[in-house]
């Protein structure tokens, strides 16, 4: 018995250093796109149109601006901006451009997230919730669900607003049943199978499929 399972033992050794060294090959043939793993980021972008002769103290605007990086953040900016008061990027002029965190990132929270986006027949507003540890995450989620659910084009979605939503005044389905703080959820990795010269047709006790 002791020589068998020492044998397995070396069987099994074998066996993950070889899938070790498969995964290995398969990582360097295929590198993954950058763009396909792009996170959301959330920008905190202050301009105002150029100053000019007739108004040499133009209206100073802030907006907080969700892109995936800051050069389409800026762009994102000129768009309302010139939407607003007909500023745009050569015409006008930034003061600041700043990276917002969540201050406690490792929490989950609900987001509410108000939005307006063009469909292929009309211009319509929504609000949707999601559980996320970040509002970067939130948002993120929102532009998955918005292409998926809704073909919405990522240029047509206007955020209007976003911010955190406390338990009680949480209105959707998804979001409500995970409150409950007696929520458990099933481990489904499933035992690794025994070897082929160990496994028998019948057994005397029920054997256990799932980790404990």
């Amino acid at each position: 018995l002791a020589q068998e399972a020492f044998c397995s033992a070396q069987d099994d050794l074998a066996w993950c250093h070889l899938f070790g060294s498969m995964v290995k090959m398969v990582k360097s043939k295929f590198s993954v796109d950058p763009s396909l793993e792009a996170k959301m980021h959330q920008y905190q972008i202050v301009g105002r149109a150029a100053p000019t002769n007739k108004n040499p103290t133009p209206k100073i605007y802030r907006m907080r601006i969700f892109a995936r990086n800051v050069v389409l953040a800026k762009s994102r900016f000129w768009y309302f901006m010139k939407r607003l008061n007909k500023a745009k990027k050569s015409g006008g002029e930034l003061l600041a451009v700043n990276e917002l965190f969540d201050t406690s990132p490792t929490k989950v929270k609900n987001y509410g997230i108000w939005l307006r986006y063009d469909s292929r027949t009309n211009t319509h507003n929504m609000y949707k919730e999601f559980r996320n540890i970040n509002i970067n995450g939130a948002v993120g989620q929102l532009y998955q669900e918005m292409a998926g659910r809704h073909r919405a084009d990522p240029g047509s979605i206007q955020i209007i607003h976003a911010a955190t939503v406390k338990d009680e005044n949480c209105r959707r389905e998804h979001v409500l049943e995970m409150h409950d703080k007696g929520l458990k959820f099933p481990i489904i990795r499933k035992v690794p199978h025994t070897i082929k010269k160990l496994r028998t047709t019948f057994k005397a006790k029920r054997p256990n499929t799932f980790v404990r």
